[in-house]
């Protein structure tokens, strides 16, 4: 009898990982945080293959001419795809942000939710972990995936006219410009997280008008400043904190006149010494701590 026993299977419990399973029901509840960047993914490749009629001429001329201004060229939609991107997944995360923790007490989720063995801090975490990591991985595969199709195309077209290929890939570095496109997108994510605290934030208080609450006290105290003190300092920290990170992550001026390609372009140091950097993640942090005792004592709307 006891070998008996000792011949039964044992049965372990699958962890349930509520983490994992909460950052997963954002990302089938709010469809818009991979479908808007491969739309504009999609537009761009369009407008590239049209774009490709010509491309023989210019290849031809960027090795004859031996022109900077020319091989740079044949960089530039590749930039500016990777570009378009990332800043489409930017903007689909500040919306998000404004409505992802409103939207839960406005249908009324939030009381089934608050049933579930899953604690308000991991419930913010998840929301938090959107536009701070899901979408950041999510544009960067997207545009990486969207320029090695663009290169893809455009050795076919070569190919067909009778142009070698080589001279367009000695002069577009897609490793180089990967590696400069993650940084670049990490810089985006620690400089910005102010930005999506504040709005995240916004979100968990607010009843209704979440983008005119997270704007108006803004342009209140710049008019308030504005006209008690004749100064714009406002405006210039506003200014600093959108387009800053730029500014201290790299070593050319912002907005560059040529697509960024070479690591002697950036400077992970001065960017890590920036004041601005710290003190956002700090005030990051204290959104976040204000949001978790937000939502655990909210009702639906």
């Amino acid at each position: 009898m006891s070998e008996s026993l000792s011949t039964v299977p044992e049965y372990r419990v699958a962890p349930t990982r509520p983490m994992y399973w909460s950052i997963r029901r954002e990302v089938w509840e709010n469809r818009s945080i991979y479908i808007a960047p491969l739309i504009v993914a999609a537009v761009f490749l369009f407008g590239f293959l049209i774009s490709t009629i010509g491309l023989p001429q210019r290849v031809r001329a960027a090795e004859t001419l031996a022109s900077p201004a020319k091989r740079m060229a044949l960089v530039m939609p590749y930039s500016m795809a990777a570009s378009m991107i990332l800043l489409t997944g930017f903007i689909v995360g500040m919306f998000y942000c404004l409505d992802a923790l409103n939207s839960e007490r406005r249908d009324r989720s939030i009381l089934f939710w608050k049933s579930m063995p899953v604690s308000d801090r991991q419930t913010v975490l998840s929301k938090v972990a959107i536009p701070v990591l899901v979408l950041p991985l999510l544009t960067f595969s997207i545009a990486l995936v969207t320029q090695f199709i663009m290169l893809l195309l455009s050795t076919a077209v070569l190919i067909v006219n009778g142009v070698n290929p080589v001279t367009l890939w000695r002069h577009v570095p897609l490793l180089s410009m990967m590696v400069v496109m993650f940084y670049g997108l990490t810089v985006h994510v620690l400089w910005y997280a102010p930005i999506h605290g504040w709005l995240l934030l916004i979100s968990a208080w607010a009843k209704r008008a979440m983008f005119l609450w997270a704007v108006l006290p803004f342009l209140a105290a710049f008019a308030l400043e504005r006209i008690v003190f004749g100064t714009s300092r406002g405006v210039a920290f506003l200014k600093y904190r959108f387009l800053g990170g730029m500014t201290e992550a790299f070593a050319v001026e912002v907005p560059a006149k040529a697509p960024i390609t070479r690591f002697s372009e950036i400077d992970p140091l001065r960017f890590l010494g920036a004041p601005g950097l710290w003190l956002g993640l700090i005030f990051a942090a204290a959104c976040l701590v204000a949001i978790v005792r937000l939502r655990r004592n909210r009702e639906p709307i």
